[in-house]
């Protein structure tokens, strides 16, 4: 695979210079036709102005390089090395029913690490690498887990898993940081600067448990968030900075916000174990093709398991977790990609589950590939607001032009 520009479409935004571009520039690779064609500047272009070719597979040669020490001829990327080695390549990066070994390659984009492999003693992305000969390609590895993160701050309003209560303070209620890399390609998403490129800091889970431990003592609160992104892709990571966070004081609520496409039971119950006290869920959809529609995904199979896995996310969390865990529910509306009558069939099986659980119903707007969509009027809003409370929803919160409105 190679990426062309189409030079009409264009506007020199220069995301694609955030991307991890194997070759370091991906604007100057493609400038001087050096593209080896991993597609990460492709995921990340705001204007579609970067296009993904199939045209010259055949040409890429052969490679030897060894996985675990076996010998593997191929060629194209460390994906393809371990792919040749039987190495399990899974967009769940926490799933008990996976064979080993197995690796996890949810975002192709190089933000969420997850996918990392020690080569020649240094780590490397299997999902952007090329192959060179001799690559010594190991899976087990005893160096730290990383993620790309940014976003460092404290925040006023919090987001989905934020108790209401504390919404209207106007004063900075938690201390948040946001990780790089999504599995999803929503086309109007609001944070594509930090979901589709690794333009951050990479940073060990114990540097980033303390950036946010001397930020919330600053302005001292009591309450950490993880945002993304997608926080959620790189467990190892995720795992050790609750520890991390909690180990210094024992006393804070780690708030996690998540798609919740990959949140699965044994995932849940190893975040819980760890010291996470609060979630923020975000349901996009409830039926597949509307799903489809919000995410950007094209694979009907996967958005099928990816939607699944969210509502089972949330129907654990209120089944296992009510008095341990914080849940918040969230809502996308705008009307050119969801209905109210879709988010009724939501507000409805939510409330069969738990009538006095946190929703957040949130205001989507034109951004990213979708630039054409209108910020819903404060009427519309409230319109949704009454569908979701009509359901039997207690605790509805509005997020309109004019602020949060609710419950």
């Amino acid at each position: 695979m190679s990426v062309t520009r189409n030079r009409d479409k264009c506007i020199h935004c220069r995301m694609c210079e955030m991307v991890l571009c194997p070759l370091g520039n991906a604007w100057k690779s493609l400038e001087e036709d050096k593209c080896i064609g991993c597609g990460a500047c492709v995921i990340a272009c705001p204007e579609n102005a970067l296009i993904a070719i199939e045209d010259n597979l055949a040409s890429s040669p052969e490679r030897t390089v060894y996985v675990n020490g076996q010998e593997i001829k191929t060629s194209g990327f460390i994906k393809d090395a371990l792919g040749e080695a039987g190495v399990e390549i899974s967009k769940f990066p926490f799933k008990d029913s996976l064979k080993d070994p197995v690796i996890s390659m949810p975002c192709f984009s190089g933000g969420c690490w997850s996918c990392a492999v020690k080569v020649n003693g240094k780590y490397a992305l299997s999902c952007i690498t090329p192959l060179h000969d001799g690559m010594k390609i190991e899976l087990a590895t005893t160096m730290p887990p990383l993620r790309v993160v940014s976003g460092f701050g404290a925040h006023t309003v919090g987001g989905v898993g934020t108790p209401y209560q504390l919404k209207n303070s106007g004063e900075p209620i938690e201390i948040a940081c946001f990780t790089h890399g999504c599995n999803l390609h929503c086309p109007q998403c609001q944070n594509y600067g930090m979901a589709f490129t690794a333009g951050g800091h990479l940073m060990e889970a114990e540097e980033t448990a303390m950036i946010l431990l001397g930020l919330q003592r600053q302005h001292q609160v009591d309450r950490i968030a993880i945002s993304g992104g997608e926080s959620t892709l790189n467990p190892q990571w995720l795992l050790e900075l609750i520890k991390y966070i909690c180990k210094e004081d024992s006393d804070v609520h780690i708030h996690v916000d998540t798609n919740g496409t990959v949140f699965t039971a044994p995932y849940i119950d190893e975040l819980v174990k760890a010291g996470m006290t609060d979630v923020g869920v975000d349901l996009k959809g409830f039926h597949t093709r509307t799903f489809q529609r919000i995410t950007g995904l094209t694979d009907t199979k996967l958005a099928e398991e990816y939607l699944k896995t969210s509502w089972s996310a949330v129907e654990y969390i209120i089944g296992e977790y009510s008095d341990d865990v914080f849940l918040g529910i969230g809502i996308p509306y705008n009307k050119d990609i969801i209905s109210t009558e879709e988010v009724g069939e939501m507000g409805k099986k939510i409330s069969d589950l738990k009538g006095d659980v946190q929703v957040c119903v949130l205001d989507y707007r034109g951004e990213f590939r979708r630039k054409d969509l209108l910020l819903p009027s404060y009427s519309e809003m409230m319109k949704v607001k009454d569908t979701l409370n009509e359901t039997g929803l207690k605790i509805v919160i509005a997020q309109t032009p004019e602020g949060h409105i609710g419950p």
